[in-house]
Order: structure tokens, then C-alpha cells, then sequence
């Protein structure tokens, strides 16, 4: 097999340490040495440039484009899939190479990707996110109409509405039956639906229990889109891994957090990109855009104390709420609500790896693990120029992205 030497660069390997001058050595798609004055089969150049483990992304929708509804209704139902592969490809390219896709993507998707079909991010998929009748996933609409834009149901990504803990329990089966790697569940209302508030509570209890309960029972964890405090408090309790956005925290939920092991992943970037959208000429529900302009301090707010708290952070975005490619702004916002710089990498990094369960594999530059990598022109704490300076991405050993078919 072929030694590549990653020569002259300043590493930061995603443990938290500090950058420091390190060669790299990958052979047959891992890292195999790290240090100073090694040698290799091969040279690669990255003198001047800082190295870091290839990024993670734990909350997108590569299979959503944008978020004018309208536009979504006029659309040919096949044509997301295309769309698709150039949002992944835009995601590969900035960087990350792992994500966790929190509803849209199915398991032909996935299985294209890992083909080498088409280019992106490695991927775990949920599908489909698990709601209550008149919750965050329901499509009904006031007019008496339903329209599943955002997701439409087809064979391999099943309606998900459900109502008591037999019906949940069935759902859980059905969607690991089609390819689900993690479930999804709403725990609250959401923005860009319309008949429901996040700040109001869905599901009981009993009912989340059950979910994770089925999901555990066959090696899967439990993501909440948790907005409401009442509903994020329901979700830690019930034992869902990870809490994603966390619009309205409190300080009893971040230290039942903290307590637990629970996860935070804030996607800061979303309400904000859903007023960017709508001035950008998006169709989006009134009632919607209200939504996300009521939310966009509390937001912030509920991350700041988590941090404070010390709650474990994995990045996220809810990309394409935010446009598929400009992922990394959520870095910065992750940064200005109270994490250090190297504390935001770690999190982009070793931390994301964590949650997804994939740390034996990934997250740090460190022999064994896989050979994923993103050369830095300049330094990668500058949150604000990091898309700019993305110079060379590899996964797996492997420039990327792959040439086009």
C-alpha cells in the first residue's frame, strides 16, 4: 500500500490541544503516524497550511433545497434527488464529511454515497421525523388541504404521523425496517410549520419512552427536535441523546443536561436563515416568519447557558434552512454565544464524532482511525474567512470531491 505523507503543516487534531507543526501519514485510507520528520511513498505539500480532522455536520437535510413552500409544491417530485446530489456535494466541499441528515435523505441516498454513485458526506440517515397529529410534522394545512412539501411520503420514507405509544411503536419498526441509522421525533412545535408553537410540548411521556425504548432495542438513539422547555425536559427524561435547537432552555433543563450526558446540538444558523430566505424572496407562511423572529434572542440566550452549564456541544446547522455550502457560519455563532474557538473545532470535530458513535473512527487525527482531512489556507480560528479557506478536503485518504459522471 501507498504511505502519503501530509508534509509541513501546523495540525490541529481535534483533541482540544493546541496547533501545533505535524506531519501525517496515510496509508490505505487511515491514519497510520503522526509526528515530525516522517516519510512516505508519496508527498503532499501543506507547508504554510493548518490540518484539521474532516468536520461533521449532526442536523441537515440534504435531500431540502431551500424553504419556499410554494416553490417546493411546484417542483417535480424526483427532481429533490437531483438537487440532493449537488447539496451534498456542496456540503463535501467545505469540509464536512460526516453528517447526520435529521430528515429527507433515505436509505438509497445513503447507499449511493457509500457506491461511490454520487460524491458527499459519509451519512447517518433518519428518514423521517416521528410527529403527533397537529405537531411539527403534520402536513395539514388551514385550509383544510394537505401538502407534504418539505416531505413527501414515497415507498422507503413512510408517513410519520402517530398518536399513543402502540402506534409509535410501530412506526420506530417500520422506519428501522427502512434504513433509519437514528430516529427522529418533534417534542415540540416548530417555525415552519403552521398550526403549532414551539414553545407547546408534543408527546407524553409514556410515548417518548416507548420510542426510545424501541429504538434502544435495536442499537439506535433517539434525536428530539426540542424547542419547548417542557418538551425538551419530557426528552431527557425519557433518554433522547441529543437535544436539537433547544429554542427555550432553562437552567433545570441544562443541569438535567449535564446530569444525564445529554447533547446539545443548537443549529443557531436556522431562525436566522428563515428571515434571510423570506427577504430573499422565499414563499414562507407569515405565521412562520413570526415564529422565527420571535425566537432568534431566546435562541442564543438558551445556547449561552448551556455553555455556561457545561452541556455537551456537537455542530449542527438545519441546512437547507440555511443555504446547502455555507454550513460553517454556524461556527461563528457558535463562537459569539460563549465557546472558545477551539472549543467550537472540538465540537465541529471529536465531540460530533462522539454523539454519532462514531469516535472510534473519526473526529481526531490519530493512527487507526480514518483518513479524513481538511487543508486550511490560514488560521481555521477565524471563524468568519474558514469557508474561504478551505483549501484541500479528503476523506478517506481520498481527494475530494470525485470527479464528476
Amino acid at each position: 500500500m501507498t504511505r502519503t505523507l501530509f508534509e509541513g503543516g501546523v495540525l490541529f487534531d481535534g483533541t482540544g490541544t493546541a496547533p501545533e507543526p505535524a506531519d501525517v501519514v496515510v496509508e490505505d485510507g487511515r491514519f497510520v503516524d503522526v509526528g515530525l520528520g516522517l516519510d512516505g511513498d508519496e508527498r503532499v505539500d501543506v507547508s504554510g497550511k493548518h490540518v484539521l480532522p474532516g468536520l461533521f455536520d449532526c442536523h441537515t437535510h440534504v435531500m431540502i433545497s431551500h424553504v419556499d413552500f410554494w416553490q417546493h409544491l411546484q417542483t417535480p417530485f424526483s427532481l429533490r434527488f437531483y438537487e440532493a446530489m449537488h447539496n451534498l456535494r456542496k456540503t463535501l466541499e467545505i469540509g464536512i464529511t460526516t453528517i447526520r441528515d435529521a430528515g429527507g435523505a433515505d436509505l438509497g441516498m445513503k447507499v449511493a454515497v457509500e457506491q461511490g454513485l454520487i460524491p458527499g458526506p459519509r451519512m447517518q440517515i433518519s428518514i423521517r421525523m416521528i410527529s403527533q397529529t397537529g405537531g411539527h410534522g403534520d402536513p395539514w394545512l388551514p385550509s383544510g388541504a394537505e401538502a407534504a412539501a418539505f416531505f413527501p411520503v414515497y415507498p422507503g420514507s413512510p408517513e410519520s404521523i402517530v398518536n399513543g405509544a402502540e402506534e409509535m411503536r410501530v412506526k420506530v419498526r417500520e422506519l428501522i425496517r427502512d434504513g433509519a441509522d437514528v430516529l427522529k421525533v418533534a417534542v415540540s412545535g416548530g417555525v415552519l410549520s403552521p398550526r403549532d408553537d414551539p414553545r407547546h410540548a408534543h408527546f407524553r411521556l409514556h410515548e417518548l419512552e416507548t420510542l426510545v425504548e424501541e429504538a434502544s432495542a435495536a442499537g439506535r438513539w433517539v434525536m428530539a427536535h426540542a424547542q419547548s422547555n417542557v418538551g425538551i425536559k419530557q426528552a431527557i427524561r425519557a433518554g433522547v441523546r441529543s437535544i436539537d435547537h433547544g429554542l427555550f432552555l432553562d437552567e433545570e433543563a441544562v443541569q438535567m443536561m449535564v446530569e444525564r450526558g445529554t447533547w446539545l446540538v443548537p443549529t443557531l444558523a436556522a431562525p436566522q436563515g428563515v428571515i434571510d430566505a423570506a427577504e430573499n424572496g422565499a414563499q414562507i407562511p407569515e405565521a412562520s416568519l413570526q415564529k422565527a423572529r420571535d425566537v432568534v434572542v431566546a435562541h442564543a440566550e438558551s445556547f449561552r447557558l448551556a455553555v455556561e452549564a457545561g452541556v455537551k456541544v456537537a455542530m449542527g446547522t438545519d441546512s437547507a434552512v440555511t443555504p446547502h455550502g455555507e454550513n460553517l457560519r454556524e461556527l461563528s455563532l457558535m463562537a459569539a454565544g460563549g465557546m472558545s474557538p477551539a472549543q467550537v473545532l472540538v465540537a465541529t470535530t471529536k465531540n460530533s464524532a462522539e454523539l454519532m458513535g462514531l469516535h472510534d473512527q473519526l473526529g481526531t487525527v490519530e493512527p487507526g482511525k480514518r483518513a479524513d482531512l481538511v487543508v486550511v489556507d490560514g488560521d481555521p480560528l477565524e471563524f468568519d474567512k474558514l469557508p474561504a479557506r478551505i483549501g484541500r478536503v479528503y476523506k478517506e485518504g481520498v481527494r475530494v470531491p470525485a470527479p464528476s459522471l
